[in-house]
């Protein structure tokens, strides 16, 4: 009889094994999958991505027609830190930098790519740029800030419940693992502002040389003008 609850739960442990090993690599498989999209320059991902930031530009002097002429057959420009593409079908400009496999530079979990649209205006053009991150690298991140966050609060509240606070004691334990909870948030979000500000560094300077290019080719006069306003 022993033996044959023995051999349940090692049939039990081995299903539960080999459910949590396909269970994760699912879940890599669906990350890398996300991954591909969000870097392919295919039409079916120029907007693919989480919407985290926008910006609007203006260029003067410079038509929308003029503009989309620069992208060539191959409706691609080739940028010196990444590549810009036209999608007519869908009349948006999927901006990227670079993604090399083994770069030296530095890479984070959290990548930026620009979807960017054109308008005309009186005296040029008015550039809408929308900053996206993966859609699991969004998913992620509030997954673990969330867990972070909430098991902190269920521990406090449990802990509480069971009189955890009437004693001095129970007091300084209490305090002891709500600043460690606020300390792993804070290391988080400092985490998640530094890496957004290496990629946003790097898409914008793939942005400005996409601008350099159309104005570069265009050959504008000396007082042709670029005039940035605040993003939304």
């Amino acid at each position: 009889m022993a033996s044959q609850d023995r051999g349940q739960l090692c049939y039990g442990a081995g299903t539960m094994l080999l459910a949590g090993i396909f269970g994760g690599i699912l879940f890599v498989l669906l990350i890398i999958g996300d991954w591909y999209q969000f870097t392919s320059l295919r039409p079916f991902a120029a907007q693919y991505g989480f919407g985290i930031a926008r910006r609007r530009d203006r260029l003067d002097t410079l038509s929308r027609q003029s503009l989309l002429e620069r992208f060539g057959k191959l409706d691609t420009i080739a940028l010196p830190h990444g590549v810009a593409r036209w999608f007519g079908t869908q009349e948006v400009i999927s901006l990227r930098p670079s993604y090399q496999l083994f770069s030296m530079r530095f890479r984070t979990a959290w990548p930026l790519k620009g979807t960017l649209t054109v308008r005309s205006t009186g005296t040029g053009v008015e550039l809408h740029l929308i900053k996206r991150v993966p859609w699991s690298s969004g998913l992620l991140t509030l997954i673990w800030l969330g867990l972070v966050a909430i098991g902190t609060l269920i521990f406090l509240v449990t802990f509480g419940i069971d009189g955890g606070f009437n004693s001095a004691s129970g007091w300084f334990l209490a305090l002891g693992i709500a600043g460690l909870g606020a300390l792993v948030l804070l290391f988080g979000l400092i985490l998640i502002s530094l890496a957004y500000r290496l990629e946003d560094s790097r898409l914008m300077q793939v942005y400005g040389e996409l601008q350099d290019a159309w104005l570069n080719h265009q050959q504008p006069s000396a007082d042709a003008s670029q005039v940035a306003t605040s993003p939304e």
